[in-house]
């Protein structure tokens, strides 16, 4: 059950390797071997995934995109966001396309994956997360319903030294069931770029803020509502799982339970506002 385990699944991607360096070869030409097996032809989806300074970590995210079952052609777009480490050392040995950004910032980052993408649809996946063979087909299962614009999931965190899975669960459920309430009213609230999708030809119009906020998808979420509605993807079995760290920042697991209920308070009493052209009032990616 997820209130005490994260699922078994994610634990062909606990690699040990801490470089680049140490990564073997074998490693690589495993992934590269599922990437093969996926659907061949045009791109009708592009995967968008930033990484800064994600050596191993993006590893991690690639091979758990390359073992997707879907029917459905696509690409991974990986965008080095000017990191210094050796990221694009492993990007250059695996079998996806890799794009530099010297711009620093989610924003600028996701512009450029956007830009040359080749899908008519935009996934957006993060570094450091990692993703269900059903990913795919479930966000795009919402996405290419008639007047709906972008998409947004839900996701779980793993479980690290004083964060169980037991109170990790308790935080997404709080987290859920305020991800319901602000639907109601203000979607975009809901959108992170760990799991995000839209059409690409919207996206294109609106773009990416191209300076340092926080909320990027948030923004872009909201200026594309202009063209259709947003959706949730509710599929529990396609839930995307991510690390710790943005926790990890607050300090404890009690601190960070008690930064995100302040956050949510005041946000709840901004849904009882009218909400002004272009709110910018966007969510964490925590």
């Amino acid at each position: 059950m997820r209130i005490f385990n994260a699922p078994e699944w994610i634990n062909q991607f606990d690699y040990p390797y801490k470089t680049a360096a140490a990564i073997p070869a074998a490693v690589f030409e495993a992934i590269n071997q599922d990437l093969a097996r996926q659907p061949k032809g045009r791109p009708v989806v592009s995967v968008v995934i930033p990484a800064w300074n994600e050596e191993v970590n993006v590893l991690r995210s690639v091979a758990s995109l390359a073992k997707t079952k879907t029917t459905t052609p696509f690409e991974i777009i990986v965008v080095n966001n000017n990191s210094t480490d050796n990221t694009q050392k492993t990007l250059d040995r695996l079998n996806v396309r890799s794009v530099f950004q010297p711009v620093q910032g989610w924003g600028p980052a996701r512009q450029m994956g956007l830009e040359n993408a080749q899908g008519e649809y935009i996934l957006t996946a993060d570094a450091d997360s990692l993703y269900p063979e059903n990913w795919l087909d479930e966000m795009m299962k919402v996405l290419t319903q008639s007047g709906v614009v972008c998409v947004y999931g839900r996701y779980s965190f793993i479980p690290a030294p004083g964060f169980p899975r037991w109170k990790l669960f308790v935080l997404e459920t709080l987290k859920d069931l305020m991800a319901e309430v602000r639907h109601w009213k203000r979607p975009h609230l809901n959108a992170y770029g760990m799991s995000f999708g839209y059409v690409r030809e919207q996206g294109l119009k609106v773009g990416y803020v191209m300076h340092k906020i926080r909320g990027e998808d948030g923004r872009m979420c909201f200026d594309l509502m202009q063209y259709g509605q947003v959706r949730q993807m509710k599929a529990g079995r396609a839930r995307v799982w991510t690390g710790t760290r943005t926790l990890q920042k607050d300090g404890s697991f009690t601190q960070a339970l008690a930064s995100r209920i302040k956050i949510e308070i005041k946000r709840f009493t901004s849904l009882l506002q009218p909400q002004a052209p272009h709110d910018t009032k966007t969510s964490t990616n925590d």
